[in-house]
């Protein structure tokens, strides 16, 4: 994750490690000997470019800890397999987990790497044999992979869609049962959660999180105390990287990202959220 990290010198990152954990998380750290609320979630929750990501937000309101575990392009598995956050979250009063991307964790046709989940590592036999047309020795990372799958043949790729669909769910619910029942699902993204055919959304595979239906969502509801949606409003969105902290160079890549005005909304919309669950535990 190091590489993916640009200090500034208006901001720094403070990385971090939890016990035994091999991941560097966004500091300060924090004590774990008092009560504390647990983010778990990928570029957003990290808050790559930004000062105050919604976590640190967050805390200031509440005034209660918050461990932020984002993961710079992180998916299920850079936490699912890590027995140190895991443990974290389990003892937290309540833990928000960010929904991330089905194309973010390793299954059935490809594996991706254990924390930089973005990555694209090798093709299962399965896979080369469904696409025994296609070089995946081309490909580094998962997104730039699924688009040559998708072009190659849409009747195919309906069946990796499928598998990696299946593949989220198991392992959602793999991280659900070993952190409990205190944990908010947070859905932060320019689009809501449908059950529209991919093939149906505009940029199809530009949309994040890739893949994730509102059936999926409804599937893990039982499972949680809260599902909570947060669609930037248009004034956010319009107003950009406002307020980020980057280099020049970086600055188409934090043109693709959620800015500060969208952070606001979001801790906005998760503080009463948060505060009626605590309330309730």
């Amino acid at each position: 994750m190091k590489h993916d990290i640009v200090e500034t010198e208006r901001l720094s990152y403070a990385p971090c490690r939890y016990g035994a954990s091999r991941m560097l998380f966004r500091g300060p750290r924090k004590r774990l000997d008092q009560p504390y609320l647990a983010f778990v979630g990928g570029t957003e929750t990290y808050g790559k470019f930004i000062e105050k990501p919604f976590p640190a937000m967050v805390e200031r309101t509440m005034r209660q800890p918050c461990i932020n575990f984002g993961c710079v392009n992180g998916g299920i598995d850079a936490f699912v397999n890590d027995t140190t956050v895991m443990d974290i979250c389990m003892r937290a009063d309540l833990t928000v987990v960010q929904i991330m991307g089905a194309n973010l964790l390793s299954n059935r046709f490809f594996s991706v790497h254990p924390r930089r989940n973005d990555r694209f590592l090798e093709a299962s036999t399965v896979l080369k044999a469904i696409y025994d047309d296609v070089d995946f020795s081309e490909f580094s990372f998962t997104r730039h992979m699924l688009g040559a799958l998708h072009n190659k043949s849409l009747e195919r790729f309906e069946t990796v869609v499928k598998e990696l669909r299946e593949a989220w769910t198991a392992r959602m619910r793999s991280m659900l049962d070993q952190v409990g029942p205190n944990v908010i699902l947070f859905w932060f993204s320019e689009n809501v959660p449908s059950n529209l055919h991919w093939s149906e959304l505009s940029h199809q595979l530009q949309v994040d999180p890739l893949f994730i239906t509102q059936a999926m969502l409804d599937e893990l509801r039982p499972l949680v105390k809260d599902v909570v949606i947060a669609k930037p409003s248009q004034e956010a969105l319009r107003l950009g990287t406002r307020g980020m902290v980057f280099p020049g160079s970086q600055q188409r890549a934090a043109q693709g990202m959620l800015g500060v005005d969208c952070h606001k909304e979001a801790a906005a919309t998760l503080i009463p959220r948060i505060r009626d669950q605590l309330f309730a535990i």
